[in-house]
């Protein structure tokens, strides 16, 4: 019972909390080169560490890419989270 009050009611509230703390906290980690540089092991490259060093050597099709994926995500999910949350408004 206590798992089915869960997931009916907890979850549905505190899903979009979860989700935009999930994306600033991915925003964040992007911003957090020297962070990420002190932290990584060697032989460890995080993904800030990555474009960083592609584009101190002049942007490359690589970053472009890269860029353009996590730009494709960001819409699908805000389309996604617009027709979900309008579903629910209009119930």
């Amino acid at each position: 019972m206590p798992n089915k009050i869960f997931w009916k009611i907890t979850a549905p509230v505190i899903l979009p909390s979860i989700i935009s703390g999930w994306l600033l906290a991915f925003t964040l980690s992007l911003d957090d080169l020297v962070v990420a540089s002190f932290t990584t092991g060697p032989g460890a490259n995080t993904l800030p560490i990555v474009v960083f060093s592609k584009v101190r050597l002049g942007l490359s099709p690589e970053v472009n890419a890269l860029s353009s994926i996590i730009m494709l995500f960001v819409v699908i999910a805000a389309i996604i989270f617009y027709f979900v949350n309008r579903s629910n408004v209009q119930k």
